[in-house]
């Protein structure tokens, strides 16, 4: 639907991430099944905000890799996000955003 990437799918393949995994860890947190979907995407500024912002209301897990400076980029969808209910967590170069009823357990790092 939104923003598949090949070639940053080649270079996610280069962290050997599970996100069949990472859906099912939701589900466990979550209580109950999880209903959205794991976004892949590119956050440099060329997206429009308001379609992040659009893809967390509707209850989907956003993972941005980060390619500029990260304060400037999320700044016009971080805050609404918040007031939402929702997590924005950066992690080895990704910005990490789920709705309000998905957490983002940080314990492990």
């Amino acid at each position: 639907m939104l923003f598949a990437i090949v070639s940053f799918y080649q270079r996610m393949s280069d962290f050997n991430l599970n996100l069949s995994g990472a859906e099912s860890h939701l589900e466990e947190a979550t209580g109950d099944r999880f209903s959205g979907n794991v976004i892949l995407g590119i956050l440099d500024g060329d997206t429009d905000p308001t379609e992040w912002l659009a893809a967390i209301e509707a209850g989907n897990v956003l993972m941005l890799n980060v390619d500029g400076d990260l304060n400037e980029l999320a700044e016009p969808f971080a805050r609404p996000v918040v007031d939402l209910g929702g997590n924005l967590t950066h992690f080895r170069g990704f910005l990490i955003i789920t709705p309000p009823d998905a957490g983002i357990d940080t314990d492990r790092l």
